[in-house]
């Protein structure tokens, strides 16, 4: 998509950082307990510095034990697709490419499945569903490189993708026909929904390593997949060896995707259309386009399970509020695009 050609594009990822230290802050007056931004802040600062307050131990307890976990965890995966998005769409130079196009959602869709079929606790669910993630995309790499010599490996990777997810998809569905109506059956329902109601500091610990580590990784990696959006001839020229190089960038996304996935089921449309809006800002730079990605879907899942945690008496799963948020946003997205996506 064009992009607005700003004269200074270093001052959106500062930008996007205020707005997303805004909403960490507004995050924590979001619920049915009331609390304070200033009191929330205090409460906070009291962690790092000898403070005291007037808070009650509930208050504390709700600020730290149940909306800080799921602030950071709300920041964390929305930052996960968000980059993973962008990365995939400047590797694979198409715009409507997913974090999902190498059947990772649909593999840690089957793993979480399966967990909850056989009855394991939230640890097993996230954990299967992580390693789900893991073994579709490994399986959409093997086809891959293994018919990509006969034609475009790029265009193989994205069809082998394709199908590794649907089979995948088809296993869900089996699971699905075989659990128990009653409980089993919308246990998986939900997880396919996305929430972080459930979100604790352990699942956080577990996360936010694989998180953090894969996108500092496709950071350090920006101009390499710069050079790689022009083909790998242009890239070969240029001294890099493309088969290794985006073996460890597919590599690193689809670390960063399962491990979100894993902590909040399937959110889907954020790491479509937060690349396109960081595109049109700051334009194809992945230098700017990660981290501005980054931060943008970070404030932007925040935001949206804001929405989700208040709009109704009973929270509304993730994946349902990003889909009718993120269906006509993108099709204004579209419609702005006048000379098509570069």
């Amino acid at each position: 998509m064009p992009a607005l050609a700003p004269s200074n594009p270093l001052r959106f990822p500062l930008l996007a950082g205020l707005l997303l230290l805004l909403l960490f802050l507004l995050s924590f007056t979001v619920g049915r307990y009331p609390v304070s931004p200033g009191t929330a802040l205090h409460i906070l600062a009291a962690q790092l510095l000898p403070l005291a307050g007037p808070w009650t131990p509930e208050t504390e307890t709700v600020v730290l034990g149940i909306r800080l976990p799921r602030i950071l965890a709300a920041m964390l995966v929305g930052t996960a697709l968000s980059v993973s998005g962008a990365t995939y769409q400047g590797l694979f130079r198409n715009p409507m490419v997913s974090p999902g196009i190498l059947g990772v959602s649909a593999g840690a869709s089957l793993g979480a499945a399966l967990a909850i079929l056989f009855g394991y606790g939230m640890a097993g669910i996230q954990g299967l569903a992580f390693l789900g993630g893991l073994a579709a995309v490994a399986a959409t790499w093997s086809i891959g490189a293994g018919m990509g010599r006969r034609g475009d490996p790029v265009l193989v990777m994205v069809l082998a993708g394709v199908i590794i997810g649907t089979l995948f998809t088809a296993f869900v569905s089996l699971v699905k026909f075989v659990a128990d109506p009653y409980n089993t059956l919308p246990t998986i329902t939900f997880w396919l929904m996305g929430s972080l109601a459930s979100a604790d500091l352990p699942d956080l610990s577990l996360a936010a390593p694989l998180i953090l580590g894969g996108t500092a990784l496709l950071l350090a990696l920006a101009w390499q997949l710069n050079v790689l959006c022009f083909g790998d001839e242009e890239a070969r020229a240029l001294g890099l060896e493309t088969g290794r190089l985006r073996f460890i960038i597919i590599l690193a996304a689809t670390l960063v995707t399962a491990a979100a996935v894993a902590l909040s089921g399937i959110i889907g449309l954020v790491g479509l259309i937060v690349p396109h809006l960081a595109r049109m800002l700051v334009g194809p730079d992945h230098r700017v386009l990660l981290p501005v990605s980054a931060l943008l879907g970070g404030a932007f899942l925040l935001g949206v399970d804001n929405l989700a945690r208040s709009l109704f008496e009973v929270e509304v799963p993730l994946g349902i509020v990003t889909s009718i948020i993120g269906a006509p946003f993108f099709l204004y997205l579209l419609n702005r695009s006048r000379k098509g996506w570069a």
